[in-house]
């Protein structure tokens, strides 16, 4: 990224039919942890994360999630969440991630909860579930609208700057605002679009209702993906899974207010770093 010091090693896997570019951060041997982004961030958006669970002692991975940054775009129709989990499985594999801990924000906390239900009940590490969409059948649409998530992207596609991403996310550094900038236009329309109906048609809490523990949810104090209503609902559901809020964050909450984030997951992290068992 020109400016910008990405500071993961690349590498390309193939998992699940599909090549798969993932940035890779810590000492080998470390305990796995997988990072997993949202509907419009590629791999290199999260690097000022994944340098801080590496710092914890966790050998970090981050994917480009398939029809965004430098991995492979899929076919028509193939944006749901069975595909992405489906993808997980096969990077956890590929790259024979030991039980990881998983951390995936937005879209990227839907599909952790779905690998984790579908592929790897008791197979996993702890699940950091931050601000996942809670929209689905029965729950109203997505605070975002798919024309918004466009304009943006077709804004990135002409070439925008740090200032008028500035505009959509006023709490952001200005390092992420530049990264943002210049690596949303590789985000694949149809992947968008898709993903978007996805968060409309597919039922999180379908998801929230199997997974197994190890798990919390993190949301953002002012986030209206996860309002009050739908925590409620959340707590209802799995009263054995812990919610924190993060204060001063809205939906993107490690980059709306990182300092409160940390303070949230490290502890968490800290206690699972050099666990290898899930149970």
């Amino acid at each position: 990224m020109s400016g910008v010091t990405i500071r993961g090693r690349s590498a390309v896997v193939e998992a699940n039919g599909l090549r798969h570019r993932v940035l890779r951060y810590g000492e080998p041997g470390a305990r796995d942890l997988l990072v997993l982004p949202g509907i419009t961030s590629p791999a290199v958006t999260a690097d000022f994360l994944a340098v801080r669970f590496a710092e914890l002692g966790y050998r970090v991975t981050v994917p480009d999630i398939r029809g965004r940054g430098e991995s492979d775009r899929a076919s028509a129709g193939a944006y749901r969440m069975q595909d992405y989990a489906a993808d997980v499985a096969g990077l956890v594999d590929a790259l024979d991630l030991r039980e990881p801990v998983i951390v995936g924000h937005s879209m990227g906390a839907r599909i952790a909860a779905a690998y984790a239900a579908r592929h790897a009940p008791d197979r996993h590490g702890l699940l950091v579930l931050v601000d996942p969409p809670v929209s689905g059948p029965g729950r109203g649409p997505y605070p975002t609208s798919r024309e918004a998530f466009l304009q943006q992207l077709h804004e990135a596609q002409r070439g925008t700057t740090a200032d008028e991403v500035r505009r959509y996310y006023p709490l952001w550094p200005e390092r992420e605002l530049q990264l943002r900038a210049q690596a949303l236009a590789s985000c694949d329309e149809t992947a968008v679009c898709e993903t978007h109906t996805g968060f409309e048609t597919e039922d999180f809490f379908d998801h929230w209702a199997a997974v197994t523990p190890p798990a919390v949810l993190v949301r953002g104090a002012d986030s209206p993906v996860v309002p009050p209503t739908a925590t409620d609902d959340l707590r209802r559901a799995r009263p054995d899974i812990e919610i924190h809020s993060v204060p001063g964050a809205g939906h993107m909450v490690p980059w709306d207010n990182l300092s409160g984030f940390l303070d949230t997951v490290r502890p968490l992290l800290l206690t699972h770093v050099h666990d290898t068992s899930p149970a």
